[in-house]
């Protein structure tokens, strides 16, 4: 009876995470005639010159300007994709007919296929939570399955983050089981698939490093021939075709571009926002001061592949710089891989990893705030119990309750969800999308809310406890979930933001500073982003 009841369990598990998959499912459905992006003809353009041209000729097309930019393992899989594709409509994998195609046949095949390729991350998603109490377990299955951010990238704009973020996942849990031979086997298999996920690669060498071969000389070696096979049978499998072709080069110079410019678009909101907009005012400056200054022919704020600007006053900013500055923000996280490899701090370390990416990176994706906000909600709802282990605040402890700062640890991470997604408005630009990316970050963030709160209800207290403290009578001490004047005023700042983009710039500058809107989104969420890259950084410091 004692060994049917974790199956029992585990089975019970399942059928309720597929009732959640379920819902977010039918919702996703019902968004399949909404905007798209040209990420959209992309994807499209993928599966035809998979299907259509030998593999020698994948990275040498030019058919249209959506050239494959992604590593083997994704065209493989859009390969695999257009058998499907062909038998829906043979028009969207022909190579020259299929440009632009925008049928219904395309658009429901495309938007399907992101709905079921999710199933990669409902599996991640339960590896994670098999073992977690019921409370936690459904606070993750909120926060992951049902995340916005993820039906705005990926239902709606158009992208398959849902698919990649599974890998991720379960290469997370099989290094918190200590199985770190299979993740470093995923991460591997992440890594062919999208190759902007290798921001957290050093993470992972140096705690697979010391966690799984620092072990002695002979049994060391041993595990690193093991881990070092496994991964190069993986980049073999993924590489070793166009290798074979002699292509490695193109395919590097595809997936690297580096001739993008720093920028993808202005209001991804990293550090470079600040950088932009201090070269911006001293322009202006200079220029109010009688200085004749040209001004650049590209614009910050175009979004568009390979409209890049360039810096007026301020020096620029090469890849080597952000590499450099990205693995500096980095080194505290090495170090304490190295001096304590916790296989229960990999997801915080894999969180702050992405969190230096997105923050210092090169031409970074405002939808890569995707790639740390999922472990860093994880972090938050799976391991808030740990985190009095990760700071010294025995005194704090001793004023504000026990649980104090796991309480601010959870605000803290529910306003740095709410930037996230709040960022990635500006994607869906068109007025018919507006009322479903509201309402999809207003009940989101009610139900993680309530989910927050819910792993801190109140308790009260006993007479003989509160006398073994030198308290007297019966007291309830609250630990609740609260977001202070400061979060009251980070959320009102928000709306505000949203009034004058929506509602007041329209009526009183019309098409006068139409970049303004997008710039403060931008600034104000950068705010948050920097502010919860310190906030990571504090932690991992002060961690013993």
């Amino acid at each position: 009876m004692e060994d049917q009841k974790p199956q029992f369990q585990n089975q019970s598990s399942i059928s309720q995470l597929l009732w959640f998959f379920g819902i977010a499912a039918t919702f996703k459905i019902l968004l399949i005639p909404s905007y798209h992006s040209t990420d959209f003809e992309v994807h499209r353009h993928w599966l035809a010159l998979t299907h259509s041209l030998p593999l020698s000729q994948w990275y040498l097309d030019e058919t249209s300007p959506w050239t494959l930019d992604y590593p083997p393992f994704f065209a493989y899989f859009e390969y695999f994709l257009s058998f499907f594709a062909r038998f829906v409509d043979p028009q969207i994998v022909h190579i020259h007919e299929g440009l632009n195609y925008k049928s219904n046949a395309v658009i429901y095949f495309q938007r399907v296929s992101v709905i079921l390729s999710d199933l990669s991350l409902l599996y991640g998603v339960y590896r994670l939570t098999r073992n977690l109490e019921p409370r936690k377990k459904v606070l993750l299955w909120v926060l992951v399955v049902w995340s916005p951010g993820l039906v705005i990238v990926d239902n709606m704009h158009f992208q398959y983050n849902g698919f990649l973020l599974g890998l991720q996942l379960l290469s997370i849990s099989y290094l918190q089981e200590g199985r770190d031979l299979m993740g470093g086997f995923f991460f591997a298999v992440l890594l062919c698939f999208k190759h902007l996920f290798a921001v957290a690669a050093p993470v992972f060498f140096v705690y697979l490093l010391r966690h799984y071969c620092w072990k002695g000389l002979v049994k060391g070696f041993g595990r690193l021939s093991a881990m070092g096979a496994v991964v190069v049978a993986v980049f073999a499998a993924s590489y070793g075709p166009f290798s074979y072709h002699g292509q490695i080069q193109q395919v590097l110079a595809r997936l690297f571009p580096f001739g993008r410019g720093l920028c993808h678009a202005y209001w991804a909101p990293n550090f470079w926002v600040f950088y932009i907009i201090l070269d911006k005012g001293l322009t202006f400056l200079l220029r109010k001061l009688g200085l004749e200054i040209k001004a650049p022919a590209t614009s910050f704020t175009g979004g568009l592949v390979g409209d890049s600007s360039h810096f007026i006053i301020l020096p620029e900013i090469t890849p080597s710089t952000t590499f450099v500055m990205v693995l500096l923000s980095l080194s505290p996280c090495l170090i304490r891989a190295w001096k304590n490899p916790r296989p229960g701090s990999v997801c915080r370390w894999i969180a702050y990893a992405y969190t230096c990416g997105f923050l210092f990176g090169w031409h970074v994706h405002e939808k890569a705030s995707l790639h740390f906000i999922i472990p860093l909600a994880i972090v938050a709802a799976q391991n808030s119990e740990d985190a009095r282990h990760y700071f010294l605040l025995s005194i704090a402890s001793e004023i504000l309750g026990d649980n104090s700062f796991i309480r601010l640890m959870m605000r803290d991470v529910t306003f740095f969800y709410a930037a996230s997604c709040y960022s990635l408005f500006p994607l869906l630009y068109e007025a018919q999308e507006y009322p479903i990316k509201a309402l999809l970050l207003i009940l989101h963030s009610v139900l993680m809310w309530y989910g927050f709160s819910a792993q801190f209800t109140p308790a009260e207290k006993s007479g003989e406890e509160l006398k073994s403290k030198g308290g007297s009578g019966s007291v309830v001490q609250k630990r609740g979930f609260h977001i202070g004047w400061a979060g009251k005023s980070y959320l009102f700042g928000l709306l505000l933001i949203e009034i004058w983009g929506q509602i007041l710039h329209p009526l009183l500058l019309g098409d006068k500073l139409p970049f303004l809107p997008l710039l403060l989104v931008s600034l104000y969420c950068a705010m948050q982003m920097m502010y919860s890259w310190i906030w990571q950084l504090r932690w991992i410091m002060m961690s013993t």
